[in-house]
């Protein structure tokens, strides 16, 4: 008997629910000055993680160096770091269109 109230009750959850989102009206349009701000979000958001990253990869740097040094102080062989030092990649110059042949 509890299986089958709790079955009724969780239907009328999912059915009010239902009624309520589809009343819902459309968010409107964002303007300008919204855009712009998301925009100037956007950029601030980008330059945080790029912070974030450089500042992760200089503390990965420090653990592994601190790391190897204890081990050579140890007298313990270690191996090579697996990966070399990450660069930032070179931006990709802008493609220009190729003209076309004449024939």
């Amino acid at each position: 008997m509890t299986t089958l109230r709790a079955l009724i009750a969780a239907g009328l959850v999912l059915g009010t629910f239902g009624i309520a989102v589809a009343k819902l009206p459309p968010p409107p349009p964002p303007t300008d000055a919204q855009k712009a701000a998301a925009e100037e979000k956007k950029a601030k958001d980008a330059v945080a993680a790029e912070a974030a990253k450089a500042a992760q990869a200089r503390a990965e740097d420090r653990v592994a160096a601190r790391y190897f040094a204890e081990a050579k102080a140890k007298g313990k062989t270690v191996a090579a770091p697996q990966m070399a030092a990450t660069t930032p990649a070179p931006t990709p110059a802008p493609a220009a269109k190729a003209a076309p042949a004449k024939k």
